[in-house]
């Protein structure tokens, strides 16, 4: 199932992707919840080292501070606990549930999908993808080398629903990835590790809104 308009029109075009190791010693809650009051408007729990129960606890304490400020609010990899705390979506991958099963047992939810090909993401059924790495970066890794800016313009080419470039993206690039086709961008370290979170959020943002005049 292809996104439709209406569901494009409730992706927002920045994603904070959490990872607790990313924040320099500082509360993750409290990083997100600076983002978020800088203008924030979505975040994904990823942390996956986590047993259910902390993952629970964990997304808990994000749902609340993301329904403050009415940021969008997904869980990686847990339709269950996406459920349980009343968070906005799902965030699936190459190890989950597959797409329509989700959407099967948790209808109102957003589902989106991590992929690392230009294939998997054409053929994606989600609601959004998020296509990485675009970059080089610590965090991804383990998902083979970056795709670069011509896999991505490809992807965003091929793929239906809205896609977001992940991997290495920041204030420097986001705008590059928004003029490849990309419909947004996901970041980790240029937010949670930056000196000041809600001023990095405000100058991706700024990249986002206006990609022809930034980068």
């Amino acid at each position: 199932m292809a996104a439709t308009h209406s569901t494009n029109a409730r992706i927002p075009k920045l994603w904070l992707v959490t990872d607790r190791h990313a924040t320099v010693g500082r509360d993750l809650v409290a990083t997100v919840t600076r983002a978020l009051d800088a203008g924030l408007p979505a975040v994904q729990l990823r942390d996956k080292d986590l047993s259910g129960r902390a993952i629970f606890a964990l997304a808990e304490r994000l749902r609340a501070a993301t329904a403050r400020t009415g940021a969008l609010f997904v869980v990686n990899g847990r339709a269950d606990v996406a459920r349980a705390v009343g968070a906005d979506g799902v965030q699936l991958g190459s190890t989950t549930l597959p797409v329509d099963a989700v959407r099967a047992v948790a209808p109102g939810l957003i589902v989106g999908e991590s992929v690392h090909d230009v294939e998997t993401a054409a053929a994606s059924r989600a609601d959004f993808v998020v296509f990485g790495p675009v970059h080089d970066t610590p965090s991804k890794r383990s998902f083979g080398p970056s795709q670069g800016e011509a896999r991505l313009r490809d992807a965003a080419a091929r793929t239906p629903a809205p896609l977001l470039a992940i991997g290495g993206m920041d204030a420097t690039n986001a705008a590059t990835a928004l003029r490849a086709g990309a419909y947004g961008v996901a970041v980790i370290r240029a937010i949670l590790a930056a000196s000041d979170p809600a001023a990095a959020t405000r100058e991706l943002l700024r990249c986002i809104d206006a990609p022809q005049l930034a980068g």
